[in-house]
């Protein structure tokens, strides 16, 4: 069964479309995007989630990450 989302497509793009836009407004390579990307998600999980579920929502995001990324 399909996972479905509580935010909308063209929520979600739009936003993602803003942030690839300052990424690319500041000439970021990969690996330092990469490494803005997982300070925002640390920064985020530290500050909204309650200690108790920090590893746990860490674990989830991170094998969300592995599943959504292509293999060769």
């Amino acid at each position: 069964m399909p996972i479905t989302s509580k935010y909308s497509n063209e929520k979600v793009e739009q936003i993602l479309d803003d942030v690839f836009d300052v990424f690319e407004k500041h000439g970021t390579s990969a690996e330092l995007a990469l490494m803005i990307v997982g300070n925002v998600a640390t920064n985020i999980i530290n500050a909204d989630v309650p200690a108790s579920q920090r590893h746990a929502i860490a674990e989830k995001f991170a094998q969300a990450l592995l599943t959504s990324i292509k293999k060769d």
